[in-house]
């Protein structure tokens, strides 16, 4: 393997989907790696010109223009924990500044941005609060809860918000005490009373978009009725919700309306793998959107009706088209291709079907090492997507192997609840299951067998480590969640209650029998491999504190391990960062599994 090859496909420039508001179409907002740590961009279409806008040592990945497209917005975080404020600077340049006057430091819950208002979900040790702005004026608290509620689920130009004309303002809440399936609540923005809501018990409520055309109060949404995600119409001018009917196999969600709001952008996820489709909705008729196979991770429509979208596959890096297939922020630079995801099905324990993927190293035959890269969330899944660490693992040797073990998403509502309440063990069957089903294959040599992951994959890790330590030669724990009950008061609020939607409306204390069985440093005693951790200084999702609890008890032991630490939270922006953790991780496992080959020149 050459170093300059892995390392060419990490420092690859890449960007995500530009951003514009309804209002200032010509005036875009991305944000690239281009300069080496992700910062925001502005981009005027109508001349041509581009610029950078932020430049922060701990950079960021959501920014979004202003309502005019006057200003850039961003919510900026001053050490990587996720908590900070929104900041706006002119688009062309110029003084930066505080965005909105009266809400308080804290964890973004989403922003959003009507004619003469503006919305803002904020959380922090005191609770969830909204905060709207009238016609620039500071802005006041709408309401606040103990429970998640935010103005949305995604970041950039919010659409399920506030509504076009901003008379109307969605709120997602988890108010019933159940993060894992939110709730909708449409209310006056201006005086907070309730319009209508929507709640499925047991499942997901989540807004995506209102229609586009002003005075039209017709938001879309997912839903989950049918087990898989599907989208769905709420009139609040009638109260009226349809759940429209699509016959495609898996699940499907909206990402935009049409202009005119006669028609929807869909996205069918099948198995880790993506498809558009525009959706007529006086006729019911769907229409395939061109393109190859992959993952999309947003895509919108242009006001001349062009769908714009952020497309990547396994073997290829992230590049933003067109549905002509034109190429819109060509990169200075193309990292080189990947080996191609294989899509993988085995079974469990139980007998039930378990998808993923692996990829193999060029080489024919096999039995390679094999390294379990266990994917995070849990409410995640593995996807054909541009991983630049996957891909130097198996130039280094590797079969990779990535399992969508119960509890992933994009596999129905059923599969992804096995976890709540018992979680820590259908991942390690599910996962073990897997790397029996490549060692029969062939691919896989046991003696030779790595178990790594990131964040809910570290957590996996460390359980994998201690209760089957014959199944692993070592070990990489990322983010890793080493001590579950230690960590949970050091959490972000929405991280907190997440945990208590996961164990079942519980805190970690209040389930003492699950944390003995499920809570990896009960079995740290047990470990043999060794380990190697990494772990971020100011993480909120998965604590500095906890993991190195974990890492105390190794030591006290005189265990083999290594622990990798860098400055900021939950991952790094930071190109030459990621660069730095995966040449530690290679050099770790060139140390512990024959025939890895580390990279020299």
């Amino acid at each position: 393997m050459s170093l300059v090859r892995w390392e060419q496909r990490f420092r690859a420039p890449v960007s995500f989907l530009p951003e514009w508001s309804p209002w200032a179409p010509e005036r875009i907002v991305y944000a690239s790696n281009e300069s080496g740590i992700w910062q925001l961009h502005a981009w005027d279409l109508a001349t041509g010109t581009r610029r950078q806008v932020t430049d922060h040592a701990v950079g960021l990945l959501d920014g979004t223009p202003t309502l005019d497209g006057e200003g850039v917005l961003w919510f900026q975080d001053e050490t990587g924990d996720e908590s900070g404020r929104w900041l706006v600077q002119p688009f062309h340049g110029g003084k930066t500044q505080e965005f909105l006057e009266g809400v308080p430091h804290g964890w973004s819950e989403g922003l959003t941005q009507a004619p003469g208002i503006v919305a803002a979900g904020i959380s922090n040790r005191d609770g969830f609060a909204v905060y709207v702005s009238l016609d620039g004026d500071p802005a006041n608290e709408l309401c606040r809860s103990a429970e998640p509620v935010g103005v949305g689920s995604e970041g950039g130009f919010l659409r399920g918000g506030l509504s076009t004309d901003g008379f109307l303002l969605c709120l997602g809440h988890a108010e019933h005490g159940d993060l894992i399936h939110p709730a909708l609540r449409v209310v006056d923005p201006r005086t907070g009373v309730t319009v209508g809501e929507q709640l499925d018990q047991g499942m997901s409520v989540v807004a995506k978009c209102w229609s586009p055309v002003a005075g039209d109060q017709r938001l879309a949404f997912d839903h989950e009725r049918e087990g898989d995600e599907r989208p769905g119409l709420w009139n609040l001018s009638t109260g009226e919700r349809h759940d429209l009917s699509i016959s495609l196999e898996g699940a499907v969600f909206v990402q935009d309306w049409w202009p005119d709001g006669s028609a929807l952008l869909l996205q069918n996820r099948l198995e880790g793998r993506d498809r558009l489709y525009r959706y007529e909705l006086a006729t019911g008729e769907v229409e395939p959107v061109a393109h190859d196979l992959g993952v999309i991770w947003k895509a919108r429509v242009r006001p001349d009706g062009r769908t714009w979208f952020l497309h990547e596959q396994g073997h290829r890096q992230r590049l933003v088209f067109d549905d002509t297939g034109a190429e819109l922020l060509t990169p200075e630079a193309i990292g080189p291709a990947g080996r191609p995801y294989e899509s993988w099905h085995f079974e469990n324990p139980h007998g039930q079907r378990v998808h993923g993927f692996f990829v193999t190293p060029a080489d024919s035959g096999g039995p390679f090492p094999v390294m379990m890269f266990v994917h995070g969330g849990p409410t995640w899944l593995d996807l054909d997507r541009w991983q630049p660490e996957v891909q130097a693992y198996v130039d280094a040797g590797f079969a990779v192997g990535m399992v969508n073990y119960r509890g992933s998403i994009g596999y129905g509502r059923e599969w992804r609840d096995t976890l709540i309440g018992n979680i820590g063990g259908p991942e390690l069957e599910d996962v073990n299951a897997g790397l029996r089903d490549l060692v029969e294959r062939g691919l896989a040599d046991p003696a030779r067998a790595v178990i790594a992951g990131y964040s809910w994959g570290g957590y996996v890790t460390l359980l994998e480590l201690g209760k089957r330590p014959d199944l692993w030669i070592c070990g990489m724990a990322g983010v890793p969640v080493g001590d579950y009950e230690d960590g949970y008061e050091e959490l972000s609020p929405l991280l907190q209650a997440y945990d208590r939607a996961l164990l079942g409306g519980h805190e970690p204390k209040d389930v003492p029998e699950l944390m003995r069985d499920r809570n990896a440093i009960n079995f740290v005693d047990d470990v043999r491999a060794p380990v190697l951790f990494v772990i971020g200084r100011n993480d909120s999702r998965c604590p500095y504190r906890q993991a190195m609890r974990y890492v105390e008890k190794l030591e006290e032991r005189g265990h083999p391990h290594e622990v990798y630490v860098f400055p900021t939270g939950h991952g790094s922006f930071d190109v030459d960062e990621r660069v730095r953790q995966a040449g530690t991780i290679l050099d770790f496992l060139a140390h512990h599994v024959p025939g890895v080959v580390v990279p020299t020149s």
